[in-house]
């Protein structure tokens, strides 16, 4: 599941090639135009069971099963897995909802609310996917202008078009 956290062990070197070990992981680190591939994403994994609150920093990637309580998180990718609680503040560029996130949340790039999905807040998106089932109470507001990569202020973005919902979405 996932990758180790330890470097695979030395294969045998054969007398012909010199070992170089730093020059693949360098060149596998960094992608084609700078993006990473999500395997290669730094990952924080919350697990069932594990509550943290505070402050999470230099996760690109976030997957959520327990319980995050953090007040302004920024990160390439949110997952939030069933039975997983995220409560704060998250600005992400992508986010796929299968468990709960009650606070305010912007997502860049697409999310998606699974069936199991429930969002609860104030919540700006580019792009919106919600399943049968899924639900979305509280304040949801649509970016349609350009948005900078990671704005300095959630205050001073493109114009938006807004839209609140109250109810669970019908298909």
């Amino acid at each position: 599941m996932g990758r180790s956290p330890f470097p695979p062990p030395p294969s045998p070197a054969t007398p012909a090639a010199p070992a170089a070990p730093a020059r693949p992981a360098a060149a596998a680190a960094a992608a084609p135009g700078g993006r990473r591939e999500t395997s290669d994403r730094r990952t924080l994994v919350v697990g069932r069971g594990i509550s943290v609150q505070g402050s999470i920093q230099d996760a690109e990637r976030l997957v959520v099963e327990g319980t995050v309580e953090a007040s302004l998180l920024q990160a390439a990718e949110l997952s939030v897995a069933p039975g997983g609680v995220f409560r704060g503040e998250i600005e992400v560029e992508d986010a796929d909802l299968a468990g709960t996130i009650d606070g305010t949340l912007t997502v860049r790039g697409n999310l998606t609310v699974r069936a199991t999905g429930k969002l609860i807040g104030k919540t700006r998106c580019r792009r919106l996917q919600v399943e049968d089932g899924g639900q979305i109470t509280g304040h949801l507001e649509m970016i349609t202008g350009d948005m900078p990569p990671r704005p300095a202020s959630l205050e001073t973005s493109a114009p938006a078009v807004e839209k609140s919902e109250e109810t669970t979405p019908s298909a």
